[in-house]
């Protein structure tokens, strides 16, 4: 595909334009691609100290400015000095500085000592004053983020209009990447970093210091989960955690804290998620209520003060505050999904990495940033031992250097004369010359070649360091160490595991109404209700598709779709909107979220869990199980469970027993056997293997499964089989001599 171009060189009075093809490819590679590309560096993905560059330079001017201790000043004078590295609008730096403030309450440990109003992450609508009217400073903690940027640590650059330096990174002695949370929006590509304990991250680098080899569920013990200022709580998902440490991408839940008051029949809700605001959970509720769906609350009222976050609801007398509380969480944002995607530049490159990755890198940076320190404090110590040196020349005979100084006539030949008398280089002489005579004394003369022979000491030990990966692993783990007893916290969030959940689950308020529902091989679902099937009962589906389960339930029921990663996705019908017998339906994989290249290979419709019930499943290696129906029940709101079935062999058949049946198992090579769902073995842990039911030699497979077979195969009785394992019978339909019989 091609793009036209005007030549505007000429005005449209002169020859006329010229318009010539360019090639779409070509403009986006040079005219689309720079802009994204600068837009990811120099805008919205964070680097391995945890920063964007917007955060870098907004600290380093109040570094410069010398913050770090006494008074604090307007945050107009900050903003105004940024500017010098930051060309943007000061709106958009004092938005930057609000939000790393102890004020805003957005960062676990904020890096900006504040005073006067900043908001809070927490709330939408409550701005913060205006840069004139607030002060800042910065907070001890920032002594972690500069340590060493003096002594050559990182590499600087020219600022916009090459008048002064700055960092192009930050040597933060600890990882700042997983202490801070970020989010960033670049082009073509986003980056959502939650934040975790200090004392835990410092606990777990130093592991990894120590074994860089530590496997992620060793890892997990240490850094349990992320860690918000906001507190709330998280609940706990083991699997879930793994791939986030791991990847970098999944998702948590976070859940608000609450308490009841019984003598004003209300309930306090002191922290809510991350993710969320209570403008956004205010109006929510704001909705359910007009709605009439929240007729258990009278009012409800925003009563943040100086204490903290706190939204309270007046409860309808004879409420249950805790299933009320079910229903909320279930219906707004009070329990929120926080989304991972840690996207970060690595030496200017983006790149996705999980936990482990991330603190692997910043050991890597970090280590090179203590390299330059201690060769930055050779360096130093060299040329004061190279000085000494000189000096130790001199005291030998201290009247020759007093002859040679007073014999000079001119000043500028102090100097070479100095050096010609001692052998001695001209830095050393300079430095000999500058000596005061009060100096010279036995004293003096002791205390430098005894500084001599320590100064000798340090830099082999310096020497030492740089080059042995062990001693400077063993620095940084011990900066980590007084790190973590300065600066760490509790945890603010806490956990909770699903089975500790005691809250009741939300009562049912769903229309009960009689619905048929529907599902197709290739993963369509439909709920279509009895009025509606009456005259128009043929069903729409794709192509090449067939319904494959059809019943009759109640639109209270539960519905269980078991993928083909061994995963159960409940859902509840009432929740799927009806539709027509002339619509395709719901795609079960998209709607429920499986996971990529997961497909449905089973369905059950359960009205109740009932303890006669069972969930049967027969793989392709043979062998087959049945599960109790109550062990895919749970006592709370749960959309996934994993773990459903064995995954040791694809599955090639889910079935819900509610009663004894038939079943009709066939092999790769049409042989078959007919089994009671009885002989097979009922075991309580969903993942068991189960029994072997048909013997299978070499390559064989069991690859079908049938239940109503009755007038679809003559004689079945030859095929029933009452022990397992079973050895399997040809079909008929495929015995050649049968055949040959039959045509005579």
């Amino acid at each position: 595909m091609a793009k036209k171009t005007i030549d505007t060189e000429h005005n449209s009075t002169g020859p006329a334009a010229e318009i010539t093809d360019q090639a779409i490819t070509d403009t986006v590679r040079t005219n689309f691609m720079p802009y994204a590309m600068y837009v990811i560096r120099e805008r919205s993905i964070p680097e391995i100290d945890g920063f964007k560059p917007s955060h870098r330079k907004l600290l380093y001017t109040m570094y410069k400015m010398g913050l770090m201790t006494g008074q604090r000043t307007k945050s107009a004078n900050v903003v105004g000095q940024t500017m010098r590295l930051n060309p943007h609008g000061d709106a958009a730096i004092y938005e930057t500085l609000v939000r790393l403030t102890r004020g805003n309450e957005s960062l676990l440990h904020p890096f900006i000592d504040s005073k006067g109003s900043f908001g809070k992450q927490y709330s939408r609508d409550m701005a913060y004053a205006a840069s004139r009217y607030t002060e800042v400073k910065l907070d001890p903690f920032c002594a972690e983020l500069f340590r060493g940027i003096d002594k050559n640590a990182v590499d600087f650059c020219d600022n916009y209009d090459a008048t002064m330096k700055e960092p192009v990174l930050l040597p933060t002695t600890f990882p700042n990447l997983l202490i801070s949370p970020n989010l960033g929006i670049a082009v073509g590509m986003t980056t959502n970093i939650c934040s975790f304990n200090l004392a835990e991250i410092c606990d777990g680098t130093i592991q990894l210091l120590r074994k860089p080899d530590t496997p992620v569920d060793k890892l997990l013990d240490i850094i349990k989960s992320p860690d918000f200022p906001g507190g709330a709580y998280l609940i706990y998902d083991r699997a879930k955690l793994k791939a986030i440490y791991e990847t970098g991408r999944g998702s948590f839940t976070l859940r608000s804290r609450y308490s009841y008051e019984k003598k004003d029949n209300c309930i306090d809700i002191t922290q809510i998620p991350y993710s969320t605001s209570i403008e956004l959970i205010m109006k929510r509720i704001g909705d359910l209520v007009k709605e009439g769906k929240l007729k258990e609350i009278t009012d409800f009222r925003d009563e943040i003060d100086l204490s903290g976050f706190k939204l309270t609801l007046d409860l309808r007398r004879g409420t249950d505050p805790d299933k009320l509380m079910a229903k909320l969480y279930k219906l707004t944002p009070l329990e929120d999904d926080f989304s991972c995607n840690f996207n970060i530049l690595i030496d200017g490159t983006p790149r996705q990495l999980g936990v482990v990755g991330m603190l692997k890198e910043w050991i890597s940076f970090r280590m090179e940033c203590v390299r330059r320190e201690l060769s930055f404090d050779l360096m130093k110590k060299q040329e004061k031992l190279h000085l000494l040196l000189g000096l130790g020349k001199i005291l030998l005979d201290i009247d020759k250097a007093i002859r040679i100084v007073r014999e000079t006539e001119v000043e500028a030949d102090v100097v070479p004369n100095l050096m010609e008398g001692f052998g001695i280089d001209e830095v050393q002489a300079e430095y000999i010359s500058e000596i005061k005579l009060r100096y010279l004394n036995r004293e003096y003369i002791i205390n430098r070649i005894k500084e001599i022979e320590d100064l000798q000491k340090e830099i082999a030990d310096l020497k030492t360091k740089i080059g042995d990966d062990v001693k400077v692993r063993e620095h940084i783990a011990a900066e980590l160490r007084d790190i973590k007893k300065k600066y760490a916290k509790p945890r603010q969030t806490q956990l909770i595991y699903p089975e500790d959940i005691s809250l009741p689950e939300p009562e049912d308020e769903e229309e009960s109404y009689p619905v048929r529902v529907y599902v197709t091989r290739d993963g369509y679902f439909k709920k279509i209700t009895l009025q509606s099937l009456r005259g128009n009962d043929e069903q729409k589906l794709k192509d090449g598709d067939e319904v494959v389960f059809e019943t009759e339930t109640d639109n209270r029921s539960e519905l269980l779709f078991f993928g083909s990663k061994a995963q159960c996705y409940k859902a509840r019908l009432a929740e799927i909107e009806p539709v027509k017998a002339s619509q395709l339906g719901d795609y079960i994989p998209a709607k429920l979220g499986f996971d990529d290249g997961e497909t449905l290979c089973g369905f059950a419709v359960v009205d109740e869990y009932r303890d006669s019930d069972n969930m049967i499943f027969i793989f392709e290696n043979g062998k087959g199980v049945r599960v109790p129906l109550t062990a895919y029940q749970t006592k709370t709101n749960r959309h996934k469970l994993t773990a459903a079935f064995s995954d040791a062999s694809p599955v090639v058949a889910v079935i819900h027993e509610r009663e004894p049946m038939k079943l009709l198992l066939q092999n790769s090579q049409h042989k078959a056997i007919i089994i009671s769902s009885e002989l097979i073995s009922q075991k309580a842990t969903r993942s068991s293997a189960g029994v072997q039911l048909m013997n299978l030699k070499g390559a064989q497979k069991l690859v079908a499964v049938t239940r109503d077979f009755e007038g679809k195969i003559a004689n079945p009785k030859k095929y029933e089989k009452t022990k397992l394992p079973a050895t399997p019978v040809l079909l008929d339909e495929y015995d050649l001599e049968k055949q040959q019989l039959t045509f005579e």
